[in-house]
């Protein structure tokens, strides 16, 4: 259907007219629909002063040539024009972004800015469309933040957008944690006109070697470039080496009509990633576990999505389930066979059980040095990864194979295993440790509550549905030691360890899981990072509860300093009142100050529509 502008003439092709001309600028109502194939008939206007012919039912206002009033134009007669069905061309940008589409890709957070504007544009039409969620950042290591615990929650790829220079710049800290934690991700970047590349123009970065030791994949897309192609290959690597895959976009690149509009797509692209592992090493890890006493079975990220298949071999093996720090939640804390986090962030529990185990099963878990996974027990490591296998220390049985096919030929070669029982100790170890954390709990030193207390109560009151995004300091350490999960999941920046990635990353969780409640755990020095998020929040209606433990001070530096019996130096922190900045910004605030006050104002946190803010004043002494 055809929409002429009455105003100047401009044909609109459309199921409506444009809110307004983009030639003249006047609004929808001064449109009339026009049939295709039809003969439009219109007036032509002469200025009487420079010539200039204006075609409409009257005269300008003011002619656009010399500026002389309305009084001056002739009428020239009338002309007769052919109205033509106008189809829009697709530009390389926009066959990009369908292929991202094709790919799986949902969900943009981003900035847009002057390099970027093409890409943005293609963008827009698929959201209008309904096939892509943009989130509009306030800085953009937020939007590689969300990005990044968007792939640690679903583990699948999205993207982030920057403009040239700084913009992408910015990108890189959570483009580093997608890396670093073997996540897929999409980084796009704008770049300033390739014919002012090199004299070092404004905002000239040389973005391939910016990128170059960050992307597993970085490409420039040229106007010779096979535009889909590069866009298919960007996300099979970001896909299949879990890593980040990278495109630069010129801006004068972005608009020009793709040369091949046929976008591109992932079929005949990516393997069945099922892979099962060799028949020797199973036999192998199969002698060890029939034969082990007091086995254990420790858990980590990677072992995520296939936590049935190991759970079912912990219960025919009666043997403790140990997760990593970003494992916590794979099993519930009050599962007979769960012993909660092991390593720095861990409890006296996971330690005891894995140093008085014979033998160790690992699944999806990297050795770092924070989990502390003991080498001198026998130990059997699976996963998909070769590369992760033996990585900081040599292992007894390595097992290249998915997890949760691994997991099932375990269980169906034990032949009458050796294991012992071991739930009865595992109850007794944790009412140990459940009279600790209440012994610590009970400490008040009149600075503030104790996190200990403060960890008791959120267990209590988080819901069993939620996820919860986690940021560095003490406040996470204690989060790791205290709280009871009934198995949501947590995500963290674990190798790159980045201070700041708490709440970008609840806004990721949201944008992949916008109907369960989201949890916000952070401290004052992580969340002043990416405070202005919060505004970022509010303007989509995230409904995120955001626990913020404010200490005043950068604690785990502080606790680092005295241990190495240096001074405490320049880790106290100045902040604002963070429920009433919370109310500034959108969001709904609360404050607690006595340990009474808890549970109504995370009841009330959570009860409500939209992103809401709890701040606990703490001691920074009791963690």
């Amino acid at each position: 259907m055809a929409w002429k502008c009455t105003v100047c003439g401009y044909i609109h092709e459309g199921d409506e007219p444009p809110e307004t001309c983009p030639v003249c600028s006047a609004p929808a109502s001064v449109f009339e629909k026009e049939a295709a194939g039809e003969v439009t008939v219109s007036k032509q206007w002469k200025c009487k002063v420079c010539g200039y012919v204006h075609e409409g039912p009257e005269p300008p206002e003011t002619c656009p040539v010399c500026g002389v009033p309305a009084s001056e134009f002739e009428e020239e007669g009338a002309v007769e024009t052919p109205v033509e069905s106008v189809t829009e061309e697709r530009t390389v940008s926009d066959v990009m972004v369908q292929t991202m589409i094709n790919w799986g890709v949902d969900t943009v957070f981003g900035m847009v800015g002057h390099s970027n504007l093409g890409l943005a544009d293609a963008i827009r039409k698929q959201c209008e469309a309904g096939k892509l969620k943009y989130i509009g950042i306030r800085h953009e290591g937020a939007a590689s933040f969300a990005a990044s615990a968007y792939g640690k929650l679903t583990g699948k790829p999205a993207a982030s957008l920057s403009i040239a220079g700084p913009g992408a710049t910015n990108l890189l800290t959570g483009l580093w944690d997608a890396r670093m934690d073997r996540v897929p991700i999409l980084a796009l970047t704008g770049q300033i006109d390739t014919q002012v590349l090199g004299p070092g123009a404004f905002q000239e970065v040389d973005l391939a070697a910016a990128f170059s030791s960050v992307a597993c994949w970085s490409q420039t897309v040229l106007e010779t470039s096979h535009h889909a192609e590069l866009m298919n290959l960007a996300l099979k690597n970001a896909i299949l080496q879990r890593d980040v895959g990278h495109l630069i976009f010129p801006n004068e690149v972005q608009t020009i009509p793709a040369p091949l509009p046929t976008p591109g797509s992932p079929e005949g692209r990516l393997p069945d990633l099922g892979t099962s592992p060799p028949a020797t090493s199973v036999s192998q890890a199969l002698e060890r576990l029939n034969k082990a006493e007091r086995p254990a079975i420790i858990v980590g990220h990677g072992a995520r999505f296939k936590m049935d298949a190991v759970k079912k071999l912990a219960e025919k093996l009666n043997c403790p389930v140990i997760t990593t720090f970003k494992g916590k939640g794979l099993i519930r804390d009050d599962d007979p066979l769960g012993c909660g986090v092991l390593g720095r962030s861990g409890t006296l529990v996971s330690a005891h059980f894995m140093n008085s185990s014979d033998l160790l099963v690992v699944f999806g878990a990297s050795f770092s040095q924070h989990t502390g996974i003991n080498p001198d027990i026998p130990t059997i490591q699976v996963d998909l990864d070769p590369i992760t296998l033996g990585k900081f220390h040599a292992v007894d049985v390595p097992v290249v194979g998915e997890i949760g096919i691994t997991a099932n030929l375990f269980f169906q070669g034990l032949e009458n295993p050796k294991s012992i029982d071991r739930r009865e100790e595992i109850a007794a170890k944790k009412a140990e440790w459940k009279t600790e954390k209440e012994n610590r709990a009970a400490k008040d030193n009149g600075k503030g509550l104790n996190a200990a207390t403060v960890f008791a109560q959120l267990s209590e009151l988080i819901p069993e549905d939620a996820v919860i995004a986690v940021d560095v300091g003490n406040n996470t350490y204690s989060f790791g030691r205290y709280f009871e999960s009934k198995g949501q999941p947590v995500l963290m920046s674990g190798y790159l360890g980045s201070i700041g990635f708490g709440y970008p990353a609840a806004m990721g969780a949201w944008a992949a899981a916008p109907d369960r409640p989201i949890v916000a755990l952070t401290g004052d020095g992580g969340f002043g990072q990416y405070m202005g998020e919060l505004c970022t929040a509010g303007k989509y209606g995230m409904n995120i509860t955001h626990i913020l433990i404010n200490n005043h001070e950068l604690g785990k530096i502080s606790t680092e300093q005295k241990m190495a019996e240096m001074t405490v130096w320049e880790t106290g922190l100045h902040n604002p009142d963070f429920s009433e900045y919370a109310g500034i910004c959108g969001a709904k605030g609360f404050r607690v100050e006595k340990t009474e006050e808890m549970a109504e104002a995370v009841k009330s946190a959570l009860a409500h529509d939209g992103p809401a803010l709890v701040e606990v004043m703490c001691d920074p002494d009791l963690i």
